[in-house]
């Protein structure tokens, strides 16, 4: 070690928006000799998770899981239903829907973008609008952020559902939860999602790597007829062993072993405690920053994010140079800035296996940050968070106890 290095004593504060801390358990589970993926032992674990995945995306029909980051999951579902040339409709929510439009363009297709101002989630509205002027039905899909990572913007799904059936449109409902699966409420399959795309490193608490598409009967239909071309994104190459507990290819064999642990810990805690969890840390965190005298980013509260929360700084504060002046003092990470807000504000995550004790820690580690900072805030933004979390979990008990 170099003799001017220093150790930061306790551990690190990962507060940006994935990847989340992992658990211990997790991590236990991943620490185990590897195993023949093409054996019996390795069959009875991958059936484990292809089913266990499907409670999380709450479906009866298959989750296909890839050995990649959600990116990857992006183009699957684009590629495996789609053909050269399609139109789809996209809502520019923050940086990761364009780039999912971005994504479309390369592959050939034609995206119609709802320009947004990065501060609220999809109108379904505007969708609905859209929708309507297309007199042909050449729109093949419409694909949203359920949460836009970017942003802390959450875009309620069943009201979009809703209006492509208002308008009687056949398009596709795609929907990206990579930073809203396992922290929030989604329904595959009542909400009438098509393809939802999901990410292993966030809510599901497992390291990058690992991707999935629940697909619909819609879906798989859709595919038969798709032209765009496909390899290692092929549902079909993947159902096909999926059905036999295996996989078209060398499966990431260790991140499987940490997904089942995941699955039974989720279900251990329940999916409805694990949602009011993070609504509760969320909303701690949104009235911490008031407290201060700071802006939430997402400007309606009807898309505010159960899982990250943006921070406008006053004008004329480099939100980049907060971030790594609190990174050097107070060994905490938060997630960075983009597009027309770069270096405007910083994100907090708030999701994964995280609590409330843990959740204090990171606001009161934020209040000193802006002291230190020189950000112009005022005191008592801890404060108001412990007061709303000690509140709401009385009223917990109290109901409990009825």
């Amino acid at each position: 070690m170099p003799q001017n290095a220093s150790r930061a004593a306790g551990r690190h504060f990962l507060q940006i928006p994935g990847p989340t801390p992992l658990p211990d358990r997790v991590l236990r589970a991943m620490d185990t000799p590897l195993i023949d993926h093409r054996g019996p032992e390795f069959a009875k674990l991958a059936k484990r998770c292809l089913e266990g995945i499907k409670t999380i995306f709450k479906t009866t029909n298959p989750v296909i899981i890839y050995t990649a980051t959600g990116t990857g999951a992006w183009e699957a579902a684009l590629v495996n239903t789609l053909s050269p040339g399609d139109r789809v409709l996209m809502v520019e929510t923050g940086q990761f829907a364009k780039q999912w439009k971005d994504m479309a363009i390369r592959l050939g297709l034609k995206p119609e973008f709802i320009a947004g101002d990065w501060r609220t989630g999809a109108d379904a509205a505007k969708i609905e609008d859209h929708l309507r002027q297309d007199k042909a039905r050449a729109i093949k899909a419409v694909c949203v952020l359920h949460n836009e990572t970017a942003t802390g913007c959450l875009s309620p799904i069943e009201p979009i559902r809703k209006a492509i059936d208002a308008v009687g449109h056949p398009a596709l409902l795609m929907v990206d939860t990579i930073s809203s699966l396992a922290s929030t409420d989604y329904c595959h399959d009542d909400w009438g999602v098509d393809v939802t795309v999901g990410g292993a490193q966030k809510g599901l608490m497992l390291p990058p790597g690992m991707s999935f598409n629940a697909v619909s009967d819609k879906a798989l239909h859709a595919a038969k007829s798709s032209k765009l071309p496909k390899s290692f994104w092929s549902w079909d190459d993947m159902l096909n062993m999926n059905k036999v507990g295996f996989f078209p290819y060398t499966p990431a064999t260790q991140m499987l072993q940490g997904l089942a642990v995941s699955i039974d810990m989720l279900h251990e805690e329940g999916l409805d405690n694990v949602f009011a969890r993070h609504a509760r840390l969320a909303e701690a965190t949104r009235r911490a920053v008031r407290a201060w005298g700071l802006e939430v980013l997402c400007r309606e509260a009807k898309y505010y994010s159960p899982t990250i929360t943006a921070v406008l700084l006053p004008d004329g504060h480099d939100a980049d140079a907060f971030r790594s002046l609190a990174l050097e003092t107070f060994n905490i990470s938060y997630g960075a800035s983009f597009g027309p807000y770069a270096k405007k504000y910083f994100r907090i995550g708030h999701l994964g296996d995280i609590n409330d004790g843990w959740m204090m820690g990171v606001l009161a580690t934020t209040e000193m940050a802006l002291a230190v900072a020189g950000i112009p805030h005022k005191k008592g933004g801890v404060q108001a968070a412990m007061d709303y979390i000690v509140s709401a979990q009385s009223r917990a008990a109290r109901v409990a106890a009825e």
